[in-house]
C-alpha cells in the first residue's frame, strides 16, 4: 500500500487536480487568506507570525489547564529524548499574547491590531469541517478596553465573512460580566447543581468542583437536559453595573452601524481571564453545530501569562476549512488561480534558449512560463490553454531576425506582432486591462 497523509490532514491542491474540492484548493485558502488581510489591514491590523510550538506553560496557562482542549486533544513535541517541554499549538492567541509581551510591543501605539493566519493542531476526533491540523484566520486587539473596540472588532468579522460571500451569517452576543460577577454566578451554578450531582456526567461533576460554568457548554446531553429541567439563570442576569454599562454601549455601536445580532444569555466562558464581551458566529450551512467562530474580550491573559501589569485584549478565530463549508452552502464560487499573463515557445530547436530569456525578462512584469523545447504552433496553443494562459508568444527565425514577438491573445483570437523592446509596456498595459480574481474579491 501506498504512503498515505496522516488521518485528520489535508493536502491543499493545485487548480485541474483530480478528485478536487472546495476544502482542498489551494486557492480557496488564498482566497480567504487574501480576503481577510484586505478587510482587516484596511482597518490597521498588523500581520504577525508566532511558532507553530509554545512552550507547554503557555498552551496551559493560554487555553487552560482544565479544559478538553489540554486534557485530551494536545499534540507534544518531543525532541531528542526530551520529556515534551513544547505542544503544538491548538490556536493562536496564547502565542500572540505571549509575543506582545516578550517583544515589548506595548511601546506600538494603542490600541495594536494584529492579525494571523496559519495551521493550528487537536487531536480530536475526525469529522466534516474538523481536523487534526486545521487552519485558522486570527485577529486581536491589544491594550484598550474601550467598548468601542468590542463592536468593531465584531464588526469586522462580519465585514471579512461578508467578503467572502457568506449571507446565512448570525452573531449571538452575550457578556460574561467581571470576575466578581463571574464568582457570584459561579457560587449560584454550585447551590443548584450540587444536589443533583450524581446525575451529572464525570465531565460534569469535575467541572462542578472546578469552574461550574463549564457545566453550561458542555457536551453530555445528560448534563443539558438537567440544565433544562432545573430552568439555570443566564450569566447576564449576574451582570455588574460596569459590566452591565459597558455591554450596552457595545450594543448601541453595533446598532448604529447596522450589524444584526441575537442576544444569547447562554455563552459562557470557562477561563478566569476572560472578561465582559463575548459572541459567536453562526451558519446554518455547516451543520447541527452552526458555530462558525467565537470570540471574545480576554483582558486577564497577559496576567496568566507572567505579566506584571494588565494588557487589555479582545479577539477572534475562524477555522478556514469550516469556512468553506459555509461558503460551499452558500454556493461561493472560488476564483481559480492565475494561469500565465504569457506563455513564450519557440517554433525550432535553435532559439529555445532565446524564448526562455524572453520569459525570464517578462517576468519582471508577470507571471510567465516557456516551453522547454520547439513545438508546432497547433502544440503551443494546446498547451498554454491547459495552462490558462492569457497570450502566447511565438518565437520562430523571422520573429528573432527582426526583433518581435508574435503574440496571440488566446480569449479573442487577435494576433500583434510587438517589438521586443515594448514587451514590458505591452504586458503593464494588458494587466492594467485585466485585474485579478482576487483584486475583484
Amino acid at each position: 500500500m501506498a504512503i498515505q497523509r496522516p488521518k485528520g490532514t489535508q493536502d491543499h491542491l493545485p487548480d485541474g487536480s483530480p478528485k478536487l474540492g472546495l476544502d482542498t484548493r489551494a486557492a480557496a485558502f488564498q482566497f480567504i487568506r487574501e480576503t481577510a488581510r484586505r478587510v482587516l489591514e484596511r482597518a490597521g491590523a498588523q500581520q504577525i507570525d508566532t511558532p507553530i510550538f509554545e512552550d507547554a506553560e503557555v498552551i496551559k496557562r493560554g487555553v487552560g489547564g482544565s479544559t478538553d482542549i489540554v486534557r485530551k486533544e494536545m499534540f507534544t513535541v518531543y525532541y531528542f529524548g526530551d520529556h515534551g517541554g513544547f505542544i503544538l499549538r491548538p490556536e493562536a492567541t496564547a502565542g500572540v499574547v505571549r509575543a506582545y509581551l516578550q517583544n515589548g510591543l506595548k511601546q506600538l501605539p494603542a490600541p495594536l491590531k494584529l492579525w494571523l493566519h496559519g495551521p493550528m493542531f487537536r487531536a480530536e476526533n475526525v469529522q466534516k469541517g474538523r481536523l487534526r491540523q486545521f487552519h485558522q484566520v486570527d485577529y486581536e486587539v491589544l491594550g484598550s478596553t474601550d467598548p468601542l473596540v468590542d463592536a468593531e472588532t465584531i464588526s469586522l468579522l462580519v465585514d471579512v465573512v461578508r467578503a467572502l460571500g457568506l449571507k446565512q451569517v448570525k452573531v449571538k452576543l452575550g457578556s460574561i460580566g467581571d470576575p466578581e460577577d463571574r464568582e457570584a454566578y459561579n457560587a449560584y451554578l454550585r447551590d443548584l447543581f450540587t444536589p443533583h450531582v450524581d446525575r451529572l456526567s464525570d465531565d460534569g461533576r469535575a467541572r462542578l468542583e472546578r469552574n461550574p460554568m463549564r457545566i453550561l457548554d458542555g457536551k453530555a446531553p445528560g448534563d443539558q437536559e438537567l440544565i433544562a429541567e432545573l430552568g439555570v439563570k443566564p450569566m447576564l442576569a449576574f451582570l455588574g453595573e460596569a459590566a452591565r454599562a459597558h455591554f450596552e454601549q457595545v450594543r448601541a455601536h453595533l446598532d448604529a452601524w447596522d450589524v444584526a445580532y441575537d442576544i444569547d444569555p447562554s455563552i459562557v466562558r470557562g477561563l478566569d481571564y476572560y472578561r465582559r464581551t463575548a459572541w459567536e458566529l453562526h451558519h446554518e450551512g455547516v451543520g447541527a453545530k452552526s458555530a462558525l467562530c467565537g470570540g471574545g474580550r480576554y483582558d486577564g491573559l497577559a496576567q496568566e501569562l507572567g505579566s506584571k501589569d494588565p494588557v487589555p485584549g479582545i479577539g477572534w478565530a475562524f477555522g478556514m476549512e469550516r469556512l468553506l463549508l459555509a461558503m460551499e452552502a452558500d454556493g461561493v464560487v472560488i476564483p481559480e488561480s492565475d494561469g500565465p499573463l504569457l506563455y513564450v515557445a519557440a517554433l525550432d530547436d535553435s532559439n529555445v534558449g532565446y524564448a526562455a530569456t524572453v520569459a525570464m525578462t517578462a517576468r519582471q512584469v508577470a507571471r510567465t512560463e516557456f516551453a522547454y523545447k520547439a513545438m508546432k504552433p497547433g502544440n503551443v496553443f494546446r498547451d498554454a490553454e491547459r495552462r490558462r494562459a492569457r497570450f502566447v508568444a511565438l518565437i520562430g527565425s523571422d520573429e528573432v531576425e527582426q526583433d518581435t514577438l508574435t503574440v496571440k491573445n488566446l480569449a479573442t483570437g487577435q494576433q500583434t506582432t510587438v517589438p521586443t523592446r515594448d514587451l514590458l509596456a505591452f504586458l503593464k498595459g494588458q494587466l492594467a486591462l485585466t485585474p485579478t480574481p482576487l483584486e475583484n474579491a
